[in-house]
């Protein structure tokens, strides 16, 4: 199922509309798709501990600093790394590759197909079915498509494809773009293509590590095509904080954390597809659940009414107002979510709050 450019900016609104719009001062927040709230105590301190550099422009030497951890995290070379303000800016820098035709795979992060078609790219929409899982179909990309842009884990499917299919997606000419935001929240990483040559990987800071306030992340990737990705950039791109987040966030005990909060986030995410039953689409993998809800526009403003926030699913592609993106959080968490859907939605699902 394929769906070509609809116009811009007649639903630019839409498509930029996040989960941090959902939530607000005061809400539980099951809208946005950051761990714990805040930075570990290690990682602020460590972050502290860079301020006294704060006087001084970020060096050649910082960035090298940065790119080498990423780099040795994954496998690559120094020169295979581009530390970035967070995945947006990498989606944002898209435009330089000068792509003749992008094809979008869709329900997906929105922010790729934004700065493309605002970047005067014509996009290309693949739509994923519900019925079989959101599952990728390499068929459906148009061959003559010279930029394929995937999420995985995606976001708000939760989907997690297999890696064979998106190295299925390569052609000579065309640069296959993954976004692998939530990757390090899947325990093991196990369709992680961080470490192989052929395709540009993006990675975030932003989840694992609650720092959406800071953004950081990196992009991975042939040295050729990141060079083009950064060709427009202004001097100094990104500053010493990121640059230090980057390099503490590498380190190998952070990896161990980063990976028992994964498996943390994935027997609390059992719990909650248990609870949730039906309602849950397909089959989650990441640390968000995507729920169809008969009414689901009214039942978002009533759990608002009641101090829940949920993210809106109507402003992806593909999706319509009965759709919900809900973040995993621990049990205890989701006891108020669970409580309220008892109440409001009590013929969808049994909830035992």
């Amino acid at each position: 199922m394929t769906s070509d450019n609809p116009p811009l900016p007649a639903d630019r609104d839409l498509l930029r509309h996040h989960g941090d719009r959902d939530a607000g001062p005061g809400l539980l927040d099951f809208a946005v798709n950051v761990r714990g709230g805040r930075p570990p105590r290690w990682l602020r301190d460590r972050l502290a501990g860079a301020l006294d550099r704060l006087g001084t422009y970020p060096s050649p030497a910082d960035d090298l600093r940065a790119r080498a951890a990423a780099a040795a995290r994954h496998g690559r070379h120094p020169d295979e790394v581009l530390v970035l303000n967070g995945s947006a800016e990498g989606f944002a820098l898209l435009p330089a590759l000068t792509p003749r035709l992008a094809a979008v795979v869709h329900p997906s992060f929105t922010e790729p197909e934004v700065a493309l078609r605002t970047g005067g790219v014509p996009v290309h929409r693949v739509l994923l079915d519900a019925e079989d899982g959101y599952a990728l179909h390499p068929d459906r990309v148009p061959e003559a498509a010279d930029l394929v842009v995937v999420g995985n884990p995606t976001n708000p499917t939760s989907t997690l494809h297999p890696a064979e299919l998106i190295r299925a997606l390569r052609r000579p000419g065309r640069v296959v773009l993954v976004d692998e935001a939530f990757m390090d929240a899947v325990p093991g990483e196990p369709e992680s293509l961080a470490g192989e040559s052929g395709v540009l990987v993006f990675r975030s800071l932003t989840k694992t590590w609650a720092l959406p306030g800071l953004r950081a992340g990196y992009a991975l990737g042939d040295p050729d095509v990141l060079a083009r990705l950064a060709r427009n950039r202004p001097q100094w791109p990104v500053g010493t904080l990121s640059l230090e987040a980057v390099v503490a966030c590498c380190e190998a005990p952070a990896l161990a954390e980063a990976e028992l909060a994964a498996i943390d986030a994935r027997d609390h995410r059992e719990v909650l597809v248990a609870e949730l039953g039906h309602l849950v689409q397909g089959d989650p993998r990441a640390p968000f659940l995507l729920l169809r809800v008969p009414g689901g526009e009214r039942l978002r403003h009533a759990l608002r009414a009641r101090g829940i926030a949920v993210r809106r699913g109507d402003t992806f592609p593909g999706l319509g107002p009965d759709h919900l993106r809900v973040a995993v959080r621990s049990p205890g968490e989701c006891a108020p979510l669970l409580a309220a859907l008892a109440e409001l939605v009590p013929d969808e699902l049994e909830v035992h709050p």
